[in-house]
Parts: C-alpha cells; sequence; structure tokens
C-alpha cells in the first residue's frame, strides 16, 4: 500500500507483525532485501499463469517459461509448496501445456482454474487464499509479462502478499514489453528475481536436508538456466 502523503509505501511484517513503512526512495537493492530477507518455504504459495497451448508459437521464449517453470515446480515439490495454475479462456487458447510437468505434483497442484479476469486472482482464487492465511509470499511466472502477470502481482501486492516475479520464467508475445512490465512491477514494490535465486533462498541452508535434492536440481538445469537467461533477460 502506498502512501503518497508521507512518500512511504507500506509493507506487511512476517508473523503477524505489523505493517512497516519503507521510504519511496530506499535504493530498490535494499528495498528488496527488506522485502525477502526472511522467505520461508511454508508460508510461500506458487502462482503459474496461462502457460498454455496455443501460446507455444505466439509467446517469445516460450520454450525457456516452460522449461524455467519445471524447474520451479520440481522445487516446489521438494519443499512441499503448493501450487495455483490458471488457464485464460482455455475454450479458445487451450489447456495448460502438456510439457507442464504438473502431474507430478499430485495434491501440491490447485487448479488448473480457467478465467476470462487477466489477474490469476479470481473469486475461486480468493477462497484458496482465505483459506489459507499462513501464506506471506507468491511467486509469480508465465503468460503474459505486461498483462496477466502484471496485474496478478498488483493484485497480490494490494491483499498484501510479498511478491516476487520470476524474471527467466515470464514472457511476452512482443518481447519489448517485458522489461517496461519488470520496471514497472519494481515500482510498485514487487521483487524481480531468477528461479535459481529464488530457490536458495527458499532452501536457506546448505546443510538442510532438501539441500543436496536440491543442489541436483539446480546441476541438471544449469545448461537450460542460462538459455531462459539469455532469451529472457539479456
Amino acid at each position: 500500500m502506498i502512501d503518497k502523503r508521507l512518500a512511504l509505501i507500506w509493507h506487511p511484517g512476517s508473523n503477524g507483525e505489523p505493517l512497516t513503512a519503507v521510504p519511496l526512495s530506499t535504493p530498490p537493492c535494499l528495498f528488496d532485501s527488506f522485502i525477502i530477507n526472511d522467505m520461508d518455504a511454508s508460508s510461500t504459495l506458487f502462482f503459474v499463469c496461462d502457460i498454455q497451448e496455443r501460446f507455444r508459437t505466439v509467446i517469445h521464449g516460450f520454450d525457456e517459461v516452460v522449461a524455467s517453470t519445471n524447474k520451479m515446480l520440481k522445487i516446489a515439490k521438494l519443499l512441499e509448496c503448493e501450487v495455483i495454475v490458471t488457464t485464460q479462456k482455455s475454450r479458445a487458447l487451450g489447456q495448460t501445456d502438456p510439457a507442464i510437468d504438473l502431474a507430478s505434483l499430485g495434491s501440491l497442484v490447485i487448479g488448473p482454474i480457467d478465467k476470462t479476469l487477466f489477474s490469476m486472482i479470481t473469486p475461486e482464487v480468493v477462497e484458496h487464499l482465505t483459506a489459507r492465511p499462513h501464506i506471506k509470499t507468491a511467486v509469480v511466472m508465465g503468460n503474459e509479462a505486461h498483462i496477466c502477470i502484471l496485474q496478478t502481482a498488483l493484485s497480490l501486492v494490494a491483499r498484501g502478499y510479498r511478491v516476487v516475479v520470476l524474471a527467466d520464467a515470464v514472457s511476452s508475445a512482443n518481447a519489448a514489453e517485458i522489461p517496461i512490465a519488470l520496471a514497472q512491477m519494481r515500482a510498485a514494490g514487487i521483487v524481480v528475481s531468477t528461479t535459481e535465486s529464488l530457490g536458495f533462498q527458499l532452501v536457506q541452508d546448505a546443510s538442510a536436508p532438501v539441500f543436496r535434492s536440491f543442489s541436483a536440481i539446480i546441476k541438471e538445469s544449469k545448461d537450460a538456466t542460462k538459455q531462459a537467461l539469455s532469451v529472457l533477460i539479456s
């Protein structure tokens, strides 16, 4: 929530702590650290937005978005994070692309939920959020960066969540839209990160029981990660 009178932006505290005011002039690097230093997998929910069959030939770097998303789904399974999945007007645009490995997640998947709203935060999704009051952080990936991703992220911020958008897992049909959308999200207090960086933040410690499995995911996706960074960010 932005307080224009005081040039402050208010962010929810963790573990029930009160809202904290951060000056809008805070440098982005410090601002991002403030938001996500206390990230915890147990209070994190993933959002996979509209990665659909019909978009395969339209979206810039579609295969890279799929690869990055599948990496995050493996991490979600490892950390037992739930994943909300949506489709946009599936009758016209098709179902979630079969290359997205939802089946491996079992009961961790919520959806796919079909929608006409551009934001993922439909009434049905709101019901799922209300039923999960422990969730503090939302991680968003999918299509399109300047439409559904942007509106989803802004909707989540308005509801008091800390929002992370993964730059190597979002795209648009027009590649030139992507950096503009990411800049707009940063200005709204949304953290723009990468799949690998976020994964390490969620695992937190090399002595964690899941670290060996997490490290294997990072190693096996090394080439795909480089490709996604090159196509979607560079």
